[in-house]
């Protein structure tokens, strides 16, 4: 809809019609700027609310097995009737080795819940990870995927990258990255979910 504002005026001195002033000529540029500025601030808005928070996905959780810190084979299926974090991290990685003692105690507040993390590592080598877990050790299991398979397959494009999973083996809720206050919605959501 165009709205087109008019004035006119007459001089009754001197009986001349002044000329016509539309003001929508002005009123264009004026709308594109506040339009621009509108995107701006709703953009701005839904980035801060989407790295603070959490994505909900869905879907089978597809089973992988990979070696653990003590040298034993261990697949996701063997959590099934447990509400899983599968943590992807790196040595490398700052925000990981920051996250790493509140996944921690994380893990030992609602184990007895039926709760467990999974860590698993993303380097080709696993070395200096190792020496890491030595100066911070954990207490949850730590794989290694030295091949990327399960982080390829889990669609990782961020460290570290979070994918908590229900008693049935579903996957719900998707973190990438971290911030510190992230552990608040991880529990959030481990809350609910051991609930179910």
């Amino acid at each position: 809809m165009k709205t087109e504002y008019r004035f006119e005026k007459v001089s009754h001195f001197y009986g001349v019609k002044f000329k016509t002033f539309n003001f929508s000529s002005l009123m264009r540029p004026a709308t594109k700027i506040l339009q621009a500025i509108i995107t701006v601030v709703l953009m701005t808005s839904w980035a801060s609310t989407a790295s603070a928070g959490s994505e909900e996905i869905s879907g089978k959780a597809a089973d992988f097995k990979l070696t653990n810190k003590k040298g034993m084979q261990e697949s996701l299926s063997d959590h099934l009737g447990e509400v899983v974090m599968v943590n992807f991290w790196a040595s490398w990685c700052a925000p990981c080795r920051e996250e790493m003692p509140l996944l921690d105690a994380l893990q030992k507040k609602y184990e007895r819940l039926g709760f467990t993390i999974l860590g698993v590592n993303v380097e080709a080598e696993n070395e200096t990870a190792r020496e890491m877990l030595k100066a911070n050790p954990v207490s949850f299991p730590i794989l290694f995927d030295t091949k990327n398979f399960v982080s390829e397959m889990m669609g990782v494009d961020a460290m570290p990258t979070t994918v908590l999973i229900d008693r049935n083996g579903n996957k719900r809720f998707l973190h990438r990255g971290y911030k510190p206050g992230y552990e608040d919605d991880y529990e959030k959501q481990i809350r609910a979910l051991v609930r179910e």
